[in-house]
């Protein structure tokens, strides 16, 4: 099958095709036709040889994939050919809390990814798509849908009315402010392009910032909310906004740090204001299966249209990543693979 092959480390001039020999299905396995697949920031992580858990051997890379079931191990029950599926992104993290023995393993970093023709996988890592989207719309949902669903309900607990900060306008960020706006949340943005928070806007976000105008936006966080700050923040800057997340959220808030952009060096973070404004500080780490379905269940429920930022050829792979480093891209980048 045609793949592509990336060693960690090797930049994005590593990148190279290959002619992939494709694992012969188990019992419980499933393969599957891949039709488009999703970038996230990791991927530019492994590429640079610093994300947790990575193979020393070249692995087909990303994790996020949408294809077409063709073929079920004879001990299959939960698809059948012709279903078309998305998979998750820790195979082993079904239901529950994460353990070490659930988040190992995670395509495209610990084993064969889906930038390839084929995939196959026991189909337990596997949700069905919503009826209403596409293979390029469904392939966006399991790293950024799982990752904000977590961060806002899974872990953050959010209710209707809470109010969520949102930084910058990746794939976590407006998948996150699709999925708040869709139940009810109110949504605070930020960015350092108005071209972007209009877009944000009509997103339904409910308020906007441009960090770039506006240097200390926590302030602006807690102009807006009458002084009292956010429910949560979900933070992906890393040490260049910390702190200022730590400020935007209210007492007893929760900063749910998931990225680090900036850096992931810790910052120079005052402890006093966390203690005295009891914040909680939580890492997220994508999350498990079930949240995958439940970010399913509200897609089609609310028929959302995941945002696209730009399709590549499987063949044009490498600019996919350069653009996705870019930091030009507002939502996500896929890769279509076979028509």
């Amino acid at each position: 099958m045609n793949a592509w092959k990336l060693k960690a480390g090797a930049g994005i001039d590593g990148l190279t095709r290959s002619d992939a020999p494709i694992r012969a299905p188990g019992p419980n396995d499933v393969v599957v036709r891949i039709h488009a697949a999703s970038l996230n920031y990791r991927d530019l992580m492994f590429a640079r040889g610093d994300y947790l858990g990575i193979s020393d051997a070249p692995l087909i890379p990303l994790c996020d994939g949408a294809g077409e079931v063709i073929e079920v191990g004879r001990d299959v029950s939960r698809f059948k050919p012709g279903d078309r599926v998305i998979n998750t992104y820790f195979p082993q993290w079904i239901d529950g809390a994460p353990a070490p023995s659930k988040v190992g393993n995670s395509p495209g970093a610990g084993v064969d990814g889906v930038l390839a023709e084929r995939f196959v996988v026991d189909e337990t890592a596997l949700v069905a798509i919503p009826a209403h989207l596409g293979y390029e719309e469904a392939s966006t949902l399991s790293c950024a849908g799982i990752t904000a669903w977590n961060a806002l309900f899974a872990d953050g607990a959010a209710k209707p009315g809470a109010t969520v900060v949102l930084l910058g306008t990746g794939g976590v960020s407006i998948s996150a402010l699709q999925l708040a706006h869709a139940a009810g949340l109110r949504t605070i943005i930020t960015s350092s392009s108005d071209e972007k928070l209009a877009r944000a806007r009509q997103l339904g976000a409910d308020e906007t910032i441009n960090y770039r105008a506006t240097p200390e936006w926590q302030n602006e966080v807690l102009r807006l909310t009458n002084g009292v700050g956010a429910d949560i923040v979900v933070e992906v800057g890393g040490r260049d906004t910390l702190p200022r997340s730590v400020a935007a959220a209210k007492m007893g808030g929760l900063v749910s740090i998931i990225g680090g952009v900036s850096s992931f060096d810790g910052p120079q973070l005052e402890l006093l204001p966390v203690i005295g404004g009891t914040k909680r500080l939580h890492g997220i780490m994508v999350g498990s299966r079930s949240m995958l379905e439940d970010v399913a269940r509200l897609v089609a429920a609310h028929q959302i249209q995941p945002v696209v930022d730009r399709v590549f050829d499987f063949d044009e792979a490498p600019a996919a990543y350069a653009h996705l480093k870019s930091g030009q891209h507002f939502g996500k980048v896929v890769i279509r693979i076979d028509r």
